[in-house]
């Protein structure tokens, strides 16, 4: 059962000043500790482009991360519609890091367990705590509309700039 409003993290990389204050604050929400190593979300960093990249994990549909785990360790929380791991029924094999195509499934070397964003319940403390708004919780489809805006956009100014090459 899915759901009546879908909401999902919407990371804008471009607001991102590279601070790591979402992922101080995930750590401490769920270990208690300031330690980076144990937050869910992680701030990509490409110092020489002067690019910062928060990376989450993006509770995929049909999660790959799900469809990759031998013992049926991960599913999927309609309700709270978030991507979920047992970690009773978790080996620790390491299945999900390697097939996440967004790098969000984590192996925390300190409690050897994977660790992904659980959108702290519907209350994402990153979100929070973002000053400049680099990561969102808005509704799935608003998100989408946006999306399909950015793409219309530069549809349109690559379409132009053809244009005036003939």
């Amino acid at each position: 059962m899915q759901p009546a409003t879908m909401k999902v993290l919407k990371i804008d990389f471009e607001k991102c000043t590279g601070c790591r204050l979402c992922e101080l604050v995930c750590a401490v929400h769920h270990d208690g500790v300031s330690n980076p190593a144990r937050s869910r979300i992680r701030v990509v960093k490409w110092e020489s482009e002067g690019l910062y990249i928060p990376m989450a994990c993006q509770q995929c549909q049909d999660a790959p991360c799900m469809q990759g785990c031998p013992v049926g360790a991960i599913t999927h929380n309609w309700e709270q519609n978030r991507v979920e791991v047992d970690y009773g029924l978790c080996i620790g094999c390491r299945t999900c890091v390697a097939v996440c195509p967004f790098g969000a499934m984590h192996f925390n070397t300190i409690d050897r367990k994977v660790i992904k964003c659980d959108l702290c319940n519907g209350d994402p403390q990153c979100v929070r705590f973002c000053e400049v708004k680099a990561v969102t919780f808005v509704d799935a489809g608003d998100e989408s509309l946006a999306r399909q805006r950015t793409a219309a956009r530069r549809l349109h100014t690559a379409e132009g700039k053809a244009a005036a090459l003939l």
